[in-house]
């Protein structure tokens, strides 16, 4: 059972490091952004265009699988999860909690962007990854974990934040003691969590 919750950090991770190296690409001098799979960077990238001109909204979503951006990310997760099915005979719930995390990514994604106030309360970090003045920075999607750990998180708006690291609406009876010791564990968690948390 313990397979589950690895398999949470362990999309999570894989999300922040595809979102920066493949999504996005990396920046070389005189030189075009290198991918690995150059068509998801495009779409990628074409995904960011509209978002930026929407106001945070991109209708492809509302198409389905007709809309080519959609149907290449739709291809991506189940590409993941193929992959990870190859540990179910030794590790099932790793294997199935990598099937939630690519249910629950597109989930999340796809929500966010069609009902854009939604996003920017429930994933602000999200949102601050598409409308902020850096776009290189924010690279998860479903929870800010490795965001935090890599030290990638800007916060844009500290009035529209997470209130803890963790992405989570927690009591304040955990949320303050969390905060708190994170504060004393972590520089870069310390840094947001004296500046936005109680």
């Amino acid at each position: 059972m313990i397979g589950f919750p690895i398999a949470l950090i362990f999309a999570n991770g894989v999300e922040w490091y595809a979102h920066k190296y493949v999504l996005h690409g990396t920046p070389r001098p005189g030189k075009p952004r290198y991918s690995p799979v150059p068509k998801s960077m495009k779409s990628h990238w074409q995904h960011h265009k509209l978002v930026r001109t929407s106001d945070y909204r991109d209708e492809g979503y509302a198409e389905g699988l007709s809309n080519w951006r959609t149907r290449n990310e739709v291809t991506s997760l189940l590409t993941l999860t193929a992959v990870t099915s190859l540990a179910m005979p030794v590790a099932p719930f790793f294997t199935l909690g990598t099937y939630y995390a690519a249910g629950r990514y597109f989930y999340v994604h796809r929500r966010s962007h069609l009902d854009p106030e939604w996003g920017k309360k429930k994933i602000p970090w999200h949102y601050d990854h598409h409308m902020h003045t850096n776009q290189d920075a924010n690279w998860c999607v479903t929870r800010p974990w490795f965001d935090y750990i890599m030290g990638t998180r800007i916060i844009s708006n500290p009035e529209l934040a997470e209130t803890n690291p963790l992405g989570l609406r927690l009591p304040g009876f955990i949320e303050r003691p969390l905060n708190a010791a994170l504060r004393i564990s972590e520089p870069a968690i310390a840094k947001f969590t004296h500046k936005n948390c109680g």
